[in-house]
């Protein structure tokens, strides 16, 4: 990974934090970019692009879980990586943040180590992500890799980054039984946000969005989920 060349956006109203966070990733040989509210982040990214986005959620104009779901609607930016920070710790709070589409979570007050190599692990699976640029399950669902795009019928199924990711292992090997643990370790490696319970709340939301074609997620009890083609 060519770190040099990463320029990273780091948007809290907490000035002690935005330095913190700025001397590390300066120290890590990043390029952070600094802003107190979301006003000047917006219209920073629409002439340049960041690598990777570290996201507060207690802004003074624009929360940001409301910015985190407007950066997923937006194609241009929808696969910008994302990691939300929040002084609340409750397990729904974070969920709430990666329904929405952020790739990791951490609440404050946090190790800046850990965050680096949060921040490195997720780059890392950016860079990693499936070459192939489709992928079939039966005759009615199709996935773009690339655009990270769900068609059933045809027709596009708007999917969270995580509940896509899910769908993305669990369609990598029909019928293998893939365990919590396992889609845990495929979303976050060793940076697990959540408890493996949280899976359970993804793929009921995924399987509700993909319709009839949800069914082929098979539930396997006391083990995992698989999908089978039709």
């Amino acid at each position: 990974m060519n770190i040099a060349s990463k320029l990273i956006a780091v948007v809290d109203d907490e000035e002690d934090i935005l330095e913190l966070i700025s001397t590390n990733l300066e120290k890590a040989g990043y390029k952070p970019k600094k802003f107190t509210n979301t006003k000047d982040f917006l219209k920073f990214i629409e002439k340049q692009k960041p690598e990777l986005i570290i996201l507060d959620i207690m802004l003074p104009d624009m929360d940001g879980y409301e910015v985190c779901k407007y950066l997923r609607s937006q194609e241009k930016y929808s696969s910008i990586p994302i990691i939300m920070l929040s002084a609340k710790s409750e397990e729904i709070d974070k969920i709430v943040g990666l329904e929405l589409g952020a790739d990791d979570y951490m609440t404050k007050p946090f190790s800046p180590r850990e965050l680096i190599a949060r921040i490195k692990a997720v780059l890392r699976r950016q860079e990693n992500k499936d070459k192939t640029k489709t992928r079939k399950i039966g005759n009615i669902v199709l996935i773009d890799l690339d655009k990270y795009e769900v068609f059933v019928e045809g027709k596009k199924v708007d999917l969270t980054t995580t509940e896509f990711r899910i769908l993305e292992i669990l369609s990598s090997r029909k019928g293998v039984v893939y365990s919590r643990e396992k889609i845990l370790d495929h979303l976050w490696g060793l940076e697990k946000a959540v408890l493996d319970r949280t899976i359970d709340v993804h793929i009921n939301n995924l399987r509700e969005k993909l319709g009839k074609a949800g069914q082929l997620i098979k539930n396997i009890r006391g083990v995992g989920y698989k999908i089978e083609d039709e």
